[in-house]
């Protein structure tokens, strides 16, 4: 078992560097790159009040299970949304990615039609156009993204992606704190 590799991680997962979590459990910097790098074994003392500065209980830090995370999400796992007026579909390609740092979307949009209009946010959305063509309107300015293009913004203004083109397109969307 590699404690000191789930130490790290969890310490990460919190946005704590090691000389936050020294000072929140009275040990050195040093010594908390010691137990991460497996390099020194802490007594059950230490362990247990890094693990309540980290809010894990010993149990669900040495349970093998909760460590295993799913990364392949079948077809079947997929979830969508048809707005036929507006001509978008949209495919939640990971299940409950609206509570992840991000959420990655298939996107079609029909010939001559758009996705829906958003408000400002703290947002960066990345696209990649598989198919077709969109324009991106960001503020007052547009951007038209083509067949094996990438698109990224920062969506501190309005913005939409519309076809304007006479074939359907189709793009990849993956946005940071969940809009879509």
């Amino acid at each position: 078992m590699e404690i000191g590799k789930r130490i790290k991680n969890l310490r990460l997962s919190k946005n704590l560097t090691q000389e936050e979590l020294g000072e929140r459990t009275d040990l050195t910097k040093g010594y908390i790159s010691q137990l991460e790098r497996d390099l020194s074994s802490p007594s059950i003392e230490t362990l247990f009040a890094i693990l309540e500065v980290l809010g894990s209980t010993p149990k669900d830090f040495f349970d093998e299970e909760e460590h295993n995370q799913k990364v392949i999400y079948g077809e079947l796992e997929h979830t969508f949304f048809e707005d036929e007026e507006k001509g978008y579909r949209i495919k939640w390609l990971v299940p409950e990615s609206n509570e992840k740092e991000m959420e990655p979307v298939l996107l079609e949009i029909e010939a001559k039609s758009c996705f829906k209009s958003f408000e400002p946010s703290l947002s960066e959305t990345f696209g990649y156009c598989l198919k077709g063509e969109v324009t991106v309107m960001l503020g007052r300015n547009e951007y038209v993204a083509k067949t094996g293009e990438a698109i990224y913004f920062h969506a501190a203004d309005e913005h939409q992606i519309i076809n304007q083109s006479s074939e359907k397109a189709i793009l990849i969307l993956v946005a940071t704190d969940s809009y879509l």
